[in-house]
């Protein structure tokens, strides 16, 4: 199937390059990101000297490894696109990405040089951060970095030189909106909106995609473009968004070594005697690992080779096997540390009764503890049916087995509750948590188990964690930029006041949302969604009075499903790449799993107490 010209093989399944500064950096960035934090814990507990503004420096370390991991992507052909990208025609691609690599060379050049204007009125403005280091200093990233995913841009756009001359072609258009000021018109305005719709669906970045939005619709408004760079900036200013790089590379680096290996053997001493039971253990450790990876399709790339030959050797049905892993390479989407929960909080300001409210974090975890669980069990009760149908037999209790499996894997086990209690229990910070996972998964990973050698290997998965993490926060800070357009338009209270005047139930309202978030969790990857349409749902949930958490819930458990949606979702092209399939065959495959978490979705969405309830209870609230 990789020979067929009309497959694609997806970006995920990409190689990192290890050679060049890029992984070195990261890899240093993310070794400061983690220590910083564990220093502040220990200078907390004994006394000891802290470091003046860890905290800051920490955040201006996420600023960095953006633009770091950036790119990485970037030279690794891994910026996220849009999935409609594998079904343009053979012949129209080769023409296809040139053009969009020109439009992305064309929005890198114009942010690069927006950038140097925020660099230069910092420097004159002599704004420190900590420690004498002036935060200008720091800001030399985004016109480097952008300058950097420009050049690599142009040349993966072809493999020829005309090819890559046409792409490189879009670093005319900084010189052109700085020299010719008649181009500021609606005519051209508009023009430039349809070309980067068009070159998006080619395959521009999406990052490039809601950046260069931003900056047309700010040039069209004759704001400064330093406006764009400036909210990219912000990636700074949020405390809690260091935690992403963290857990990510903590997830890429169980994932790496043998961590998938022993949880299936621990879970399957422990519930591979139940009817059913290595079902219920491929949806369990798939939910371990989604939260982690945050249904990055890392769960099915590195996970699927591992429990597919145990399935078919326990004679669970080919298409069960495949439609089961496919299903739950994103089911723990809800659980701790789950990326896309934590891009959500901070995405989700909204304002209630005159108020600005933000869903606290921990607070949308403990929220979506029911609602996962409650879709990991229909899927496990599926297994479990399929797995009588097939005559499957379940395997003996061996007592022994099973604390000799928890024994080899107790370094990794005790991950998830050092999670909870250390964060939910109040005594660390998300950041906090996050560097001790990291730290923890290494030592265990490359020194307590030795899969991984920290010579050769760490390189390779650091490289590979910063060039997802990079491409998250690109889009973050392009999102940032445009969305800050959109709200000093009010176009989020236009839009909430046009649904409620046309809508006028919430039963109503609710269908429909999970009818459109289908749609773009099915065309667009999770966080994109998240950072775009956030900020221009949560007005309208809560013009309906639908709790800010629980609209968190609804929204993420909506996305999950979107993973599994033909024709373009993210899962069945993982899993067709993965297992060798037709992509039709795998959304067969898939398709009775759809429609059972569907039905997990609605109620979800329909009874607000699975989400609400826990939290109630903990909070003492009615």
């Amino acid at each position: 199937m990789a020979d067929d010209p009309k497959f694609v093989k997806p970006a995920e399944a990409a190689e990192v390059p290890t050679n060049g500064p890029e992984p070195w950096i990261s890899l240093v960035l993310l070794a400061g990101m983690a220590l910083l934090p564990l220093w502040d814990i220990v200078s907390r507990l004994v006394g000891t000297l802290r470091i003046p503004g860890s905290s800051a420096v920490v955040q201006h370390l996420t600023l960095m490894i953006a633009f770091a991991g950036g790119a990485l992507a970037a030279r690794a052909g891994k910026l996220l696109t849009l999935s409609t990208t594998s079904f343009l025609p053979g012949w129209f691609r080769a023409y296809a990405s040139p053009l969009a690599a020109a439009a992305g060379t064309a929005v890198c050049g114009v942010l690069a040089v927006s950038s140097t204007a925020l660099v230069q009125a910092d420097r004159v403005g002599g704004e420190i951060l900590t420690m004498g280091i002036p935060i200008w200093t720091i800001e030399l990233v985004l016109p480097l970095g952008y300058a950097a995913i420009a050049a690599c841009i142009a040349w993966l756009a072809s493999p020829s030189w005309r090819g890559r001359a046409v792409a490189a072609s879009g670093l005319l258009v900084p010189i052109l909106l700085a020299y010719v000021p008649a181009l500021q018109t609606d005519m051209v305005r508009n023009a430039g909106i349809v070309v980067l719709l068009v070159a998006t669906v080619s395959g521009l970045p999406l990052f490039a995609c809601l950046g260069g939005l931003a900056l047309i619709l700010f040039w069209g408004a004759g704001v400064p473009l330093a406006s764009v760079p400036a909210e990219t900036y912000r990636l700074a200013a949020n405390p809690m968004l260091p935690a992403i790089p963290l857990f990510t590379l903590a997830g890429h680096v169980l994932s790496a070594g043998g961590a998938c290996r022993r949880l299936v053997r621990v879970f399957g001493a422990l519930v591979g005697w139940m009817p059913g039971g290595l079902a219920i253990v491929t949806t369990v450790v798939f939910a371990f690992f989604a939260s982690f990876t945050g249904a990055s399709g890392v769960t099915i790339l590195s996970l699927g080779g591992l429990l597919y030959p145990v399935l078919r050797k326990s004679k669970y049905p080919e298409g069960f096997a495949v439609g089961l892993m496919t299903a739950t390479g994103s089911i723990g989407l809800l659980f701790p540390p789950s990326l896309p929960v934590i891009l959500y909080g901070v995405r989700s300001l909204t304002i209630i009764n005159g108020v600005p409210y933000v869903a606290p974090i921990d607070e949308l975890f403990i929220a979506g503890l029911i609602p996962g669980l409650f879709l990991v069990g229909l899927v496990s009760l599926w297994g479990v049916r399929q797995a009588r149908r097939a005559g499957v037999e379940a395997q003996a209790f061996d007592a022994r087995e099973a604390w000799a499996a928890m024994r080899e894997a107790v370094w990794e086990l005790v991950i998830p509750v050092a999670i909870l209690i250390g964060y939910f229990g109040g005594f660390t910070t998300l950041v906090e948590i996050a560097a001790i996972t990291l730290v923890w998964a290494v030592i265990a990973e490359c020194w307590i188990y030795g899969d991984l050698d920290w010579r050769k290997d760490l390189l390779h998965v650091t490289a590979d964690g910063a060039a997802l993490v990079g491409g998250v926060l690109l889009i973050l800070g392009a999102a940032l930029g445009f969305t800050n357009f959109l709200v000093d338009a009010r176009a989020p209270e236009w839009l909430a006041g046009f649904v409620k005047l046309h809508v006028t139930s919430k039963i109503v309202f609710l269908l429909l949302l999970n009818v459109f978030m289908l749609i773009v969790g099915s065309i667009i990857e999770i966080y994109s969604a998240i950072l775009v349409v956030v900020p221009l749902l949560a007005p309208m949930g809560a013009a309906f009075g639908i709790h800010p958490v629980h609209l968190g819930i609804i929204f993420l458990a909506n996305l999950e499903l979107g993973y599994l949606m033909p024709p373009v979702g993210l899962n069945l092209l993982l899993s067709s790449y993965r297992f060798n399939r037709p992509m039709a065959q795998v959304a067969k495959d898939t398709f009775p799993f759809l429609l059972i978490m569907t039905a997990g979705v609605l109620l979800i969405t329909y009874v607000p107490w699975m989400s609400l309830g826990l939290l109630h209870l903990l909070r003492g609230t009615p």
